[in-house]
């Protein structure tokens, strides 16, 4: 399956796509495109848009898209109601004191962000760290 969000990845643009292949599809296709861009693609590769203004994979109701995510695919899990509660706060910066592990994981994000301007080399370090989950 094909999924399409903004380019420039950063926390829910990070954490989504490892949410999305642990636990939605196992075998997940990633683009990064101009915002302006994404509903264009999306139609046009069949792809499902995330983390994008107006869409129900995005910001919604108070959640992050990491959140959306949750909800529309029913997934029950307490660590990842807490895991959504620290990406919820690093990514929504009103939110960010909410818990401290939110402000951890903004700078690690933000600093993969600077370090890597393409977003496949931002995916690949983030999905080892999450693979210390293990």
């Amino acid at each position: 399956m094909k999924w399409v969000t903004r380019k420039n990845a950063n926390v829910d643009r990070v954490a989504c796509p490892w949410l999305i292949k642990k636990f939605v599809d196992p075998d997940p296709e990633f683009l990064y495109v101009p915002t302006e861009e994404v509903m264009a693609v999306a139609e046009r590769e069949d792809a499902t848009p995330f983390d994008v203004k107006g869409v129900e994979l995005g910001h919604v109701d108070g959640r992050c898209s990491f959140e959306s995510i949750i909800v529309k695919y029913g997934l029950k899990d307490p660590a990842l109601d807490r895991l959504a509660q620290v990406v919820h706060g690093a990514d929504v910066a009103a939110d960010r004191d909410t818990c401290p592990e939110a402000a951890g994981l903004y700078a690690i994000a933000h600093g993969f962000a600077l370090v890597h301007g393409d977003d496949l080399p931002i995916y690949s370090p983030a999905a080892f760290l999450a693979t210390l989950d293990r």
